[in-house]
């Protein structure tokens, strides 16, 4: 399974509860913080709802 580098790079302020709740589901917690995550169908729908908050890179 691929592996993916995802990091937060806008902010969740002024965003809908949907996406902030989606950002705290994928560890997010800061500004610029960046997590490494298996490539799962689930992981990949979070990252599809708030990619234009996020910079994703692949492994």
């Amino acid at each position: 399974m691929k592996k993916y580098r995802i990091t937060q790079v806008r902010s969740a302020i002024n965003r809908p509860q949907r996406q902030k709740r989606t950002l705290t589901a994928l560890g997010f917690k800061k500004l610029h913080q960046s997590k490494e995550v298996e490539g799962t169908p689930q992981i990949l729908g979070m990252i599809e709802k708030v990619k234009h908050l996020l910079k994703v890179e692949e492994l």
